[in-house]
């Protein structure tokens, strides 16, 4: 229900996101997670990935663990709205070649960070 408010939110202009975040047991794949979804996966209270599907748009899913056991790790908060912030920042080293941060939901490139063919489909 929180979702549905939150993306009418953004269709009036009162709220702004690329991401929102959702929940899961396991990993899911690609196909699994919508464009506009940051999902983490959790056993109980425990966070252990965060899995987007690539911002670039060269199809890749992005894992970013959340084990702070672990290197390299991420960390991962959300609003009210269910609006991601991911720290530190997300660096493709794949082809794609995508470098950003998440904050607020919002996509922040880094200055080269931005595919090229990406034009200004996601220029905030």
């Amino acid at each position: 229900m929180k979702h549905m408010i939150t993306r009418l939110f953004r269709r009036l202009h009162l709220l702004r996101f690329d991401f929102l975040t959702t929940r899961a047991p396991k990993i899911p794949d690609r196909s699994m997670i919508a464009p506009e979804e940051l999902t983490v996966v959790e056993n109980g209270d425990i966070k252990k990935w965060a899995c987007l599907n690539c911002p670039g748009g060269c199809g890749e899913l992005i894992s970013l663990s959340l084990n702070p056991n672990q290197r390299p790790r991420w960390r991962i908060t959300e609003d009210f709205w269910s609006r991601p912030t991911v720290h530190p920042s997300i660096h493709q080293k794949n082809a794609c070649g995508c470098h950003f941060w998440i904050k607020k939901g919002e996509i922040n490139w880094c200055r080269g960070g931005r595919p090229s063919n990406l034009g200004q489909r996601r220029n905030r």
